[in-house]
């Protein structure tokens, strides 16, 4: 085999190709001629540089994108968008994930649009929100609004979609990456369509960008025969590692993720399977260590209603559902609280979660929470902590599915990386 190595320049490119020429007795000579013309090469040469040299310029100072934890003072925020959010199709994803006094609910409206009253209580909980948040001196960003309830068709399934109401569920920063999780119900599949434009405006600042595997969600993601009829069911299952998504491709939601530094804790759950987690690992590997943490939780679906991490060394544990690892953090010297008992009523609909919402608090800086103005023993509690409550009423907005923590992801947080758990 004849290698040839491409000089830079048109005279020395034009000797190589007469050279060539010459000794393969001119059967690739006119190939090799046109290929080396030495003026065309000199100058595309000279332009594929500059492209490259621009392509791969270091990453700049002022990049927007920088947050290693939960707690370090916030500047820059995502907050999702209620518009025109739908019931996602009663598929067996979504049984396994929500309470049975709602399935009704999904058979008859799945593929619809929310109670529009209640919808519109929600965008208005959430514009006031993002004004508190200003007023905090936070630079609040918002997704693009689409039309959930088209319907969309793979060569594995089809269905409607959800909302972008929950930036936290999709959006995981470390660093100055953005990952984009893969999801795992058929419903948000295009979820991360609402926040193309926002991503590439930081992408163009200087932030890294990465979209995991997407999976198919091909049916055999999931265990159809999953066999769920009572809570008994799910603690059951869950005890025994039993969950509606299999290992066949990986997937996971980036709100099973919470970050401490270099220590990222991860639950297996109903929405993210091992594959996911491990697709993580070696993705931040070595400078993050990702660590599976497990619940009595017969619903695993997101961690920060579960297990959220408020201040360096100091973590909410849901009193419901202990953490079968919390030696881990006592050894380590964390302070361990346990959330008081919500206090939102009954009969209030949350057709996508549980009344913990309460501890799904957002941290503004070490010092300052933004908390529900309903949940006063809640207060009391931070206030104890030393920590200023920011009280804002998303009630309404509680019922897609999510507190403060779900309805945001924080982009820019003023702090450094460190190690909270050596």
């Amino acid at each position: 085999m004849l290698r040839v190595r491409c000089l830079r320049g048109g005279s020395r490119g034009a000797e190589a190709a007469h050279y060539i020429g010459s000794r393969l007795r001119g059967v690739f000579t006119g190939w090799v001629q046109r290929t080396f013309q030495s003026t065309q090469a000199a100058t595309a040469s000279q332009n594929t540089c500059a492209a490259e040299d621009k392509a791969t310029s270091p990453v700049p100072k002022d990049c927007l994108v920088c947050s290693y934890n939960e707690w370090d003072p916030l500047e820059e925020v995502i907050v999702g968008r209620a518009e025109n959010a739908c019931v996602p199709p009663f598929s067996v994803e979504v049984k396994a994930n929500t309470y049975e006094k709602y399935w009704g609910f999904y058979q008859k409206f799945g593929g619809q649009s929310f109670p529009k009253d209640h919808l519109k209580k929600a965008i208005a909980e959430i514009e006031e929100m993002c004004n508190i948040l200003k007023g905090e001196g936070v630079t609040v960003k918002r997704p693009d609004p689409i039309d959930w309830s088209v319907k969309y068709k793979t060569p594995d399934f089809e269905s409607t979609g959800m909302y972008a109401a929950m930036p936290r569920d999709i959006l995981l920063v470390v660093g100055n990456e953005i990952i984009e999780a893969p999801m795992a119900w058929r419903a948000r599949f295009f979820e991360y369509r609402a926040y193309r434009r926002l991503i590439k405006d930081y992408f163009n600042s200087g932030a890294k960008w990465t979209t995991a595997p997407k999976p198919t969600m091909a049916d055999e993601l999931y265990d159809q025969n999953y066999p769920i009829h009572s809570v008994e069911d799910r603690h059951k299952l869950a005890a025994q590692g039993k969950f509606v998504t299999t290992e066949f491709e990986p997937c996971f939601d980036a709100a099973d993720f919470i970050r401490a530094g270099r220590d990222i804790f991860v639950q297996r759950s109903q929405v993210t399977n091992y594959m996911g987690i491990e697709w993580m690992r070696r993705h931040l590997a070595p400078d993050y260590r990702v660590h599976i943490i497990s619940f009595k939780d017969p619903n695993p679906m997101h961690i920060d209603a579960t297990f959220n991490i408020i201040g360096p060394g100091l973590v909410l544990s849901n009193p419901d559902r202990p953490c079968h690892q919390i030696e881990l953090f006592k050894k380590a010297g964390w302070t361990v609280i346990q959330p008081p008992v919500p206090l939102i009523p009954d009969d209030h609909p949350l057709w996508m979660s549980s009344k913990w919402l309460s501890m799904n608090v957002l941290m503004l800086d070490e010092k300052r929470v933004m908390v529900d103005a309903n949940e006063t023993s809640i207060h009391k509690m931070f206030e104890k902590l030393g920590i200023s409550t920011i009280k804002v009423n998303i009630r309404h907005a509680n019922s897609l599915g999510g507190g403060f923590h779900c309805w945001t992801c924080d982009i820019r947080r003023r702090g450094t990386l460190q190690s909270y758990l050596d």
